[in-house]
């Protein structure tokens, strides 16, 4: 396993991450979530993201009942922080109060006295965004927090928090969690370059697309059963990446994969990879077999002929 720093920040992350989303306190046992915490805590995965809002807290008590039985000091915990956790008009949002509230919550869920990277799941237009750099600020100073990060923030946003942040002397916004993966390069534009330049790390989310990038689904063909795609749960965002048209890219991506004796799957990790300001990719994972796989994609470098070749095919 390789590891990067979260942007400027000193703290390190794994190239590959385990996330929780749609998976843990649901749709996978406890048994079987512990052992593929298990599985990739062996394999080197220092970096373990959560959020309050998965399955009403039951993500975060599964991860860190998991994560309990090993040195404190050893893994990098992240949460997330604005999703409605109750029905009052101060149970979601942004705000000085929620998140105070939900950080001791969350602590108290997860079975630590400090989350390594507490972020902001989406952006609040209802709440100063000084309030909240003020309250994440304060977080830091206690001791409850080390680093600040966001989630699904534009350019401007993210702009405007590093402004606030440099304005006030509070402490920085270290790392972003964006959508990016073949299929969906939207932060390529804006957010990239603004983070290079700010020292924000990306961690993105949904690397393989989901699983389809993992070439189980094929052109024209039934989807598997007992996939993700097959459960009414859990597909509700899978309809663009199943396309027939990205099913075909997914065919000729094998033919680079196959060449440098690798799966599709981890040849889009590595390609995610190729950028200086991705820390680490989350990937999801409903069996320990899935996490052997996908460790693979760390450390590996494509010739910047597979590269173009590879842009060609998702043009």
């Amino acid at each position: 396993m390789k590891y990067r720093r979260l942007g400027k920040a000193g703290i390190k992350v794994s190239e590959i991450g385990l996330g929780s989303w749609l998976t843990y306190g649901g749709s996978v046992g406890d048994n079987n979530a512990e052992a593929i915490v298990d599985r990739a805590y062996e394999l080197g995965i220092n970096f373990f993201d959560t959020a309050n809002a998965y399955y009403n807290g039951a993500a975060e008590e599964v991860v860190g009942k998991a994560l309990s039985k090993y040195p404190r000091h050893s893994y990098v915990l992240a949460t997330k922080v604005f999703f409605p956790m109750g029905e009052g008009p101060n149970d979601n949002g942004l705000s000085r109060k929620h998140i105070m509230e939900q950080c001791d919550a969350s602590l108290k869920r997860l079975g630590v006295d400090y989350i390594d990277m507490y972020q902001c799941h989406r952006y609040d237009p209802e709440t100063p965004l000084e309030e909240t750099l003020r309250a994440l600020d304060d977080l830091v100073s206690q001791g409850k927090i080390l680093y600040s990060g966001v989630s699904e923030w534009s350019a401007v946003q993210l702009n405007d928090a590093v402004r606030l942040s440099q304005k006030f002397n509070l402490d920085q916004i270290a790392s972003n969690q964006p959508l990016y993966n073949m299929f969906h390069r939207d932060i390529e534009k804006e957010i990239i370059p603004l983070s290079e330049q700010e020292g924000i790390g990306q961690v993105v989310f949904s690397p393989l697309a989901q699983g389809v990038l993992t070439g189980k689904y094929k052109p024209g063909a039934p989807l598997p059963e007992g996939s993700r795609a097959t459960d009414p749960k859990s597909n509700m965002w899978m309809e663009y990446v199943l396309k027939e048209e990205q099913l075909q890219k997914v065919e000729k991506l094998k033919v680079i994969a196959e060449r440098n004796e690798i799966s599709v799957a981890q040849l889009a990790l590595a390609w995610i990879l190729r950028l200086d300001n991705i820390s680490s990719c989350i990937v999801g994972a409903s069996r320990p077999d899935q996490v052997n796989e996908n460790v693979k994609g760390s450390g590996v470098v494509l010739s910047s002929e597979d590269l173009q070749e590879i842009e060609d095919i998702l043009a």
